[in-house]
């Protein structure tokens, strides 16, 4: 085989292997030895494998700090008080749920990482849907897609993010200001397409909802199967049975959190990584857990995921060798220049597609290069489809894939077909609004 075709096989055996997962074994497995194979192979030189991997280095580093800080938040109990205060407020209304769910999902998303929407407060919200009476499935669908759409709006919120954000030159503040109104109006198209698209599952909660809401996190058991009930004749759906008090909330937990993400944008300003800051949340929270016993040294260890982040380190040089056996040149063609809004939507349209050919952590990294001399404009513009993308396909997001194994686990099995006729209506929608939604502020307050 030739050097441009080795590596696209290779990139697809080792997406392959982390779909399925066979017996559980970790992404890393198969990434490692393909990377070694790029580089044996010819496809992609010694030191040019090891540039790469230094640059991803320090993202991976930051990485592996919000997700033991999220893992600290979880055990510190933030999620089930979110889900029960959700819940309490909910007024006795899947509609009202579903409405709270998004907030906190996009909080979540967008301050802790996806991997803390998919993996930690997934389980929290079908739990607070079982115990409320509600449906399950528009709130549990809404965490899957809010991963994706909701994590627009911080470089924390996402891999990609935190990729794109190196690459565009950006403070953190200024990232998270070009991003915002993107970030809205996925969010706001995202929820008027829920309520439509599960209007009768918002109409009929199950008949004997179970008594005090949300004690129950990651270990939530199965959701029994839906089936219907009466309405209150309010015209804002059925009313539900009112949750108990709940579990208190983590208030210097919360505090902890707040000062982080404050000091996110303060190291940026000074020129400082915001990993920095990252780490000063990790080492006081986790400090006050460890004294406490309620966490050990190897639990905050494996929190960080050492083995994903080697994955994705090794999947880093195998799309390098794609990029130089020609997926590059072909990309190249198919991006608009310029930072119009026609040129702007070409590029979040390409990067859209991508992701649901390749995933979107190969989709961006095979991105970057090409973009990024063109401005911060086409970056984000790769970001918004690369992120927003992915809620058409399984397989566009590792993110998405961890989903549906969540609920696999649980008992559930997410409906293809609904799914797919869901992104329909979601992903173009969503990649307008957002893709118009950073022209219009490039073109207002300026990259």
């Amino acid at each position: 085989m030739s050097t441009t075709v080795v590596p696209v096989v290779l990139l697809l055996c080792v997406l392959a292997f982390a779909v399925l997962r066979p017996r559980g074994l970790p992404e890393a497995t198969a990434a490692v030895p393909a990377a070694a194979l790029t580089v044996a192979l010819g496809a992609v030189a010694p030191h040019e494998a090891w540039v790469q991997i230094r640059t991803l280095l320090p993202v991976i580093g930051f990485l592996a700090l919000v997700l033991v800080l999220a893992h600290l938040c979880a055990r510190e109990g933030l999620f089930e008080a979110a889900g029960a205060a959700v819940a309490r407020r909910c007024g006795g209304s899947p509609r009202r749920l579903l409405a709270g769910v998004f907030a906190v999902a996009c909080a979540v998303t967008a301050v802790l990482s996806l991997d803390a929407t998919v993996v930690l407060l997934t389980p929290v919200v079908l739990a607070t849907a079982a115990r409320t009476g509600a449906r399950a499935r528009p709130h549990v669908y809404a965490t899957a897609h809010l991963a994706n759409s909701a994590s627009l709006l911080l470089p924390v919120s996402n891999l990609t993010n935190l990729l794109a954000f190196t690459a565009s030159g950006l403070t953190f503040t200024r990232f998270a200001a070009l991003m915002a109104l993107p970030w809205l109006a996925a969010i706001a198209v995202e929820y008027t397409v829920f309520r439509r698209f599960f209007r009768a599952d918002l109409a009929t909660p199950r008949a004997t909802p179970r008594a005090e809401p949300v004690l129950v996190p990651v270990s939530a058991g199965p959701v029994a199967p839906d089936h219907t009930d009466g309405t209150d004749g309010t015209g804002d759906g059925p009313r539900l049975q009112a949750p108990g008090a709940g579990p208190r909330v983590p208030r210097f937990t919360l505090v902890v959190l707040a000062l982080t993400l404050a000091g996110f944008a303060v190291a940026s300003l000074a020129g400082l990584e915001p990993a920095w800051a990252a780490l000063a949340g990790v080492v006081v929270l986790g400090g006050r857990a460890l004294a406490r016993r309620r966490v050990t040294p190897r639990e905050l260890v494996g929190a960080a995921s050492p083995l994903f982040c080697l994955f994705v380190l090794a999947l880093g040089v195998v799309v390098q060798g794609v990029v130089a056996g020609g997926l590059a040149s072909g990309l190249g063609r198919l991006l608009p220049g310029g930072d119009s809004l026609p040129a702007l939507l070409g590029v979040a349209a390409v990067a859209a597609l991508l992701a649901n050919v390749i995933n979107n952590l190969p989709a961006v990294l095979a991105l970057l290069p090409l973009v990024a001399p063109a401005g911060p404009g086409p970056v984000l513009a790769a970001l918004i489809g690369v992120n927003l993308g992915p809620n058409l396909t399984y397989v566009g997001s590792l993110a998405t894939l961890l989903w549906r194994r969540i609920l696999h686990q649980r008992g559930i099995e997410a409906d293809l077909g609904r799914f797919t006729r869901l992104g329909l209506l979601t992903v173009p929608a969503t990649l307008l609004a957002s893709t118009a939604a950073l022209w219009a502020t490039l073109h207002t307050v300026g990259a």
